[in-house]
């Protein structure tokens, strides 16, 4: 080698080639990055089972910030905000997929389920029970004397206890069953699924206001049938072959029974 050349310093001959550290090798690319933090989505909290404490999804790995106790992470804010950071396109196309089940509602959850769009269903739900029950009632009452019809606001506490309750506790519990029974299910996906499964009562109160008690039933039937439907076709997905047909027939019959509770309850 020329000696002009070999008195060069190192940096020179790099160029603007830069080099890779020992960090930059620990982090890994930045596709695979965004992959393990998409895939926390499905923990709850998610990052909360990572080794030496949560982490909120897409933080460092390394350390370089302060971990909190697993424990923590369940009262940090910051650890459900990735569930509500959805579109509206991305909430519209799940809330069509939840009125056609044949649509691949669980895998389009799968790696990005989310809290806004069954948060919102849930409480939508609930005021639009309270309302239209009661006038539900006062038409009924108008036909007879107008002097005994009272706006019963008991029915928005019956509304949010049942509704809210449901969301949350039943899919908790058929995330244990599922478990039990050797399956592997995201206990996120199951909130997700069985809150947009709601949606389809929300048109259903519209029409129960059609003073009719056949059309009622007829309406009623319809609304708890395709929603136990849409639980059992996603159920499917994550029994991970397994025999699990006596728990998904159950989660429909549940579902069928909350038809059969919103129509004898609120449009009686």
């Amino acid at each position: 080698m020329d000696e002009g050349y070999s008195n060069l310093p190192t940096s020179h001959l790099l160029g603007s080639v830069p080099a890779v550290t020992q960090d930059d090798r620990k982090l890994g690319p930045p596709a695979a990055q965004d992959a393990a933090a998409t895939s926390r989505l499905q923990e709850f909290p998610p990052g909360g089972g990572n080794v030496g404490g949560y982490r909120p999804p897409g933080g460092p790995a390394d350390g370089d910030v302060e971990n909190q106790a697993d424990w923590k992470g369940y009262f940090n804010v910051a650890s459900y905000a990735p569930y509500f950071n959805v579109d509206t396109d991305v909430v519209v196309d799940r809330l069509i997929s939840s009125v056609y089940p044949m649509d691949g509602f669980y895998r389009k959850i799968d790696a990005n389920p989310d809290m806004y769009g069954p948060l919102w269903i849930t409480t939508t739900l609930i005021f639009m029970l309270a309302v239209f029950g009661n006038y539900a009632t006062y038409l009924v009452q108008t036909k007879k004397d107008m002097d005994i019809w009272n706006f019963d606001v008991g029915y928005f506490s019956w509304a949010a206890s049942v509704m809210y309750s449901y969301a949350i506790i039943v899919p908790v519990v058929f995330f244990f069953l599922f478990q039990y029974f050797g399956s592997r299910p995201s206990l996120v996906r199951f909130w997700c699924m069985w809150g947009y499964s709601l949606f389809i009562f929300i048109p259903a109160s519209v029409l129960l206001l059609i003073p009719v008690g056949f059309l009622q039933w007829v309406i009623i039937a319809l609304a708890g049938g395709a929603s136990s439907w849409f639980i059992t076709l996603n159920l499917k997905e994550c029994t991970e072959g397994a025999d699990l047909m006596v728990l998904m027939a159950s989660a429909s019959v549940l579902q069928f029974a909350l038809a059969l509770f919103i129509k004898v309850y609120f449009f009686a």
